[in-house]
């Protein structure tokens, strides 16, 4: 079993910056290829961002592509999401996700934290 605990999240302007960690325990940290999910108010869950177990690959949904950036630390069992230039339809509950042998945006994913709420303000 994975634990991860998703932090970082609040109420920020359009245009500016967040960044969301989430902290696993309980397993190995770099057995895991750790995505970031994302769920808008009305929507569907969504994927965002997957980075693989030592970071050395990374995609991104194209919504967020090119303002977003998933990283990692092995050493402190924490992914991040560093979101800039936000958008009002970024409003979403984020959740960080956890596979231990599948990698991609389009996977299932067998471990969730329980969610930050990230809202943006026009």
């Amino acid at each position: 079993q994975v634990q991860l605990v998703e932090s970082g999240g609040g109420l920020v302007q359009a245009g500016g910056s967040l960044r969301l960690s989430c902290t696993a325990s309980g397993r190995t940290f770099s057995n895991y290829n750790m995505a970031w999910f994302r769920q808008r108010p009305g929507k569907e869950r969504e994927s965002v961002a997957v980075i693989g177990y030592y970071g050395g690959r990374t995609d991104y949904a194209d919504s967020v592509k090119g303002r977003f950036t998933i990283s990692r630390d092995n050493a402190k069992n924490t992914v991040y999401l560093q979101m800039n230039s936000l958008k009002p339809e970024d409003t979403a509950v984020y959740y960080c996700a956890a596979e231990s042998l599948k990698y991609g945006l389009f996977v299932n994913y067998n471990y969730w934290g329980q969610g930050t709420q990230v809202t943006v303000s026009s």
